[in-house]
Formats: C-alpha cells, sequence, structure tokens
C-alpha cells in the first residue's frame, strides 16, 4: 500500500537489549525525513501504550538527544510484556487498537521486539487488513537470545556475547587466583536456545573462557556434570562452569524446577533465574571446594559500554529500512539480516514474511555443540567473532557515559 499519508509510530516489546535504542534511532529519524509521515510516534510501553492512546511526541524532541539513542541501552519509550487475546476467540482489543490507529491517522506501524513481538505483530497486520483499514506494518527485529526464525542473527545478541566473552575472560583471571580449590559457576540468559551460553566459547578461544559449558538444546545430566566437576577439580583445583538459565533435565525440567515452582509470564513462559545457585549449592554438598555463584542476569543485555559496533549499525540500519520499506507499501513484513560471507563479514537486509519469525525459535545447530559440557565447534566461532567485531559507545562526560535524555512529551489525547 504505497502513497498512504499519514503517523506514523514505534512500540518496542519483551526484554531490552544494548541496541534497542538504536533501532529506535533509525526508526524516528528517518521517519522524521519522510513528506508521507505527518507525524512520529512512540508508544508508552509498547501496545499497552496503544490501547490506552499514550505516546510520546517523536517532534518534540531534540535531533541531538534522538541521535545519541544510537547508544542508550535499554528501551526509551519503554516496553512491555503483554500478550494480546486470539483475535479469533476475542477480537475486543483489536478492535481497540483499530479504533486509536483510526482516531490517530497512523498508517505505518512499527513494532520493535523479538518472537512473541513479531506474533503479536502478525495478528495486527491480518486484522487491519481485514478490516479494510490502510497501515503498513513492519516488524523490526531485537533479541539478544538469538533466537528469532528466518534471520542469520538478531540485533542485540552480539553486544550480549561479547559481555559475555570480555566478562568471563576477566572473571577467569579472578577466579583462578588463589591456590586453594574453588568452583565458579555463571548462569547466562536463554531460555531454550543456548546462543548466549555458546558465546562463552569466545573466551575459551583466547584460553580466558570457562572449562564446561552447557546450553539448552542439550539435555542436562546432573551425575555427569558432577564428574566433570570433581575431575576438574582434581586436575586443575579451579573450575569455571557456563550454564544457559534454561538447561533442562531428560524430563524436560528446569533445574531449579527440581526445587519449587516457577512463576509464569504473561506469555505462559516461565521465569527462570536461579540455576547457578541450585547448581552450585549441589555442588558444594559433595565437595570440599569453595563455590560461588554468579548470575549476569540484566547486566549482560544493558551494557552499552562493551557493545559491538557490528551490532549498533545494523540494529540503527534496521530500523531506517523498516521505515523505507513501509514508505514504499511494503506491510506484514520484519526486517531479517542474510549472511553473504564471514570474512570478510557482510550481510544482505531482506524482507521476510512476519510469520516466519512468529513463536518459532532458531536453536543453536547441535552439530555445533561440543560433548560433555566441552564447548563450541569452529562452525559457532566462524558463526559469532564476525559479529562482536568494533566498539560503538556513549560520548563521555566527566568520565561518564552521556546517555539520551528524552523530554517525553506526550500526544494530547483526542
Amino acid at each position: 500500500m504505497k502513497n498512504l499519508v499519514g503517523a506514523a509510530l514505534l512500540g518496542q516489546s519483551g526484554g531490552p537489549t544494548s541496541v534497542i535504542n538504536a533501532s529506535a534511532a533509525g526508526v524516528f529519524l528517518e521517519a522524521l525525513k519522510q513528506e508521507n509521515i505527518t507525524e512520529v510516534y512512540g508508544a508508552v510501553h509498547g501496545i499497552k501504550g496503544i490501547l490506552h492512546e499514550d505516546f510520546y511526541d517523536i517532534k518534540q524532541e531534540d535531533i541531538e538527544q534522538l541521535k545519541l539513542l544510537k547508544n542508550t541501552p535499554s528501551s526509551a519509550i519503554g516496553s512491555v510484556r503483554y500478550k494480546l487475546k486470539n483475535p479469533k476467540v476475542d477480537n475486543s482489543e483489536y478492535q481497540r487498537l483499530l479504533e486509536v490507529f483510526i482516531k490517530y491517522n497512523i498508517r505505518y506501524f512499527f513494532y520493535n521486539g523479538g518472537n512473541d513481538s513479531m506474533d503479536t505483530c502478525n495478528k495486527i497486520s491480518k486484522f487491519f487488513k481485514k478490516s479494510g483499514f490502510d497501515c503498513n506494518v513492519i516488524g523490526v527485529p531485537k533479541t539478544i537470545d538469538n533466537d528469532l526464525n528466518g534471520t542469520d542473527h538478531s540485533p542485540g545478541y552480539a553486544s550480549a556475547a561479547k559481555y559475555v566473552a570480555t566478562t568471563l575472560m576477566e572473571l577467569y583471571h579472578d577466579a583462578t587466583v588463589y591456590d586453594t580449590q574453588m568452583v565458579t559457576i555463571v548462569e547466562i540468559m536463554g531460555r531454550n536456545a543456548g546462543w548466549l551460553t555458546a558465546s562463552a566459547a569466545l573466551a575459551q578461544l583466547k584460553g580466558q573462557g570457562p572449562d564446561l559449558i552447557y546450553l539448552p538444546e542439550l539435555p542436562f545430566d546432573f551425575d555427569d556434570f558432577f564428574v566433570q566437576v570433581q575431575k576438574l577439580i582434581a586436575e586443575k583445583n579451579k573450575v569455571i562452569v557456563a550454564v544457559s538459565e534454561g538447561i533442562k533435565t531428560k524430563d524436560g525440567k528446569y533445574i531449579p524446577e527440581l526445587f519449587q515452582e516457577l512463576k509464569k509470564d504473561a506469555f505462559g513462559h516461565a521465569q527462570l533465574g536461579g540455576t547457578a545457585q541450585v547448581l552450585a549449592d549441589e555442588i558444594q554438598k559433595r565437595t570440599k571446594a569453595k563455590v560461588r555463584a554468579i548470575e549476569f542476569s540484566l547486566l549482560q543485555r544493558s551494557s552499552a559500554h562493551l557493545a559491538s559496533k557490528v551490532d549498533v549499525e545494523e540494529a540503527f540500519k534496521s530500523g531506517q529500512k523498516a521505515v523505507r520499506a513501509a514508505i514504499n507499501g511494503t506491510t506484514d513484513k520484519m526486517i531479517g539480516f542474510k549472511r553473504i560471507s564471514s570474512y570478510p563479514y557482510k550481510i544482505k537486509y531482506v524482507l521476510l514474511p512476519l510469520k516466519l519469525a512468529a513463536n518459532h525459535e532458531q536453536k543453536v545447530p547441535i552439530e555445533w555443540i561440543l560433548p560433555d559440557g566441552k564447548g563450541m565447534t569452529q562452525e559457532y566461532i566462524d558463526y559469532a567473532l564476525p559479529l562482536i567485531q568494533g566498539e560503538s559507545k556513549a560520548p563521555l562526560v566527566d568520565g561518564l557515559p552521556h546517555f539520551a535524555k528524552l523530554k517525553k512529551i506526550r500526544v494530547e489525547k483526542k
């Protein structure tokens, strides 16, 4: 649907990343240049903000502050975890969205998120089309989990991977300094896909990483794990283990789930965390070693000071290209990356059907995972290493990063 004239709206959803604002900067700065876009809005807390007619007026922001978004972590306009009802069962929320879009003449909608967000984007696009409302809907990818289907990788992953690998290298030096037995277990984000935990292998590549790496793609065996740890304690006194928060037993149980009932989020996903502590407690019962459990938690997704330049630039360009695609009449698509080569690194931006990414997880290939927690194959290294290259940081003021500070002026409700 070309030549649409109206407002553009960006919403963000799911867990933030260190480059999600880079995508927002790409959308906002490009949208402000387009003649067919009359207003530029940011939805306050994603889809909830739209349902409540709660928008920021991006035209009121200083251009320089919008540019600073490129190196500002997390979501400047607010993210959300909210699952719309199935429109086949109850379409009231979709009717409400349609009402809001018509009221504010929103003809361009961009939703920045992961699998669940692309599903939301896809359902909205289909509902609007069925209702006869012309609106070009484009998904802008993001997720540190790197599990979006159809694209070579996702914005946010590379910077988080760089943080994981770098921090493990730094931790290696501290965790091996004493002459006593010590076991350090590091918990890394990743529910069902172990891409981020796999990046611990980049630290191994430099000889300063974990001894064992466990991903959720393979069943986790308690007995085998303890055998490996005790063997390493006997050999070298020091053991560092990297585990995904989502590792499961062969029976499909998350490790913390063996000891407690897990809460669920709005999408029905178990709220994870505590895997490292559970394993540390069990090792402590069986050995005389000093045991530490470390959870990277939010740090791995907000570490803009270690952002990959490749990641920042791709996130920004994906926002730009989303706007340009929408202006050219594209709808119901997601911006994706097709890798042309790894050495030298080169990609092509492509438009993928939203339904391809919606609720479909792209996991680490089993053949890239070495047995017995030993790490990753060279295929993974060749895949990941080009993504973490370069630096892109916020300017420093008084030695501290100068992040964007938006005015956040609300759009007056109509």
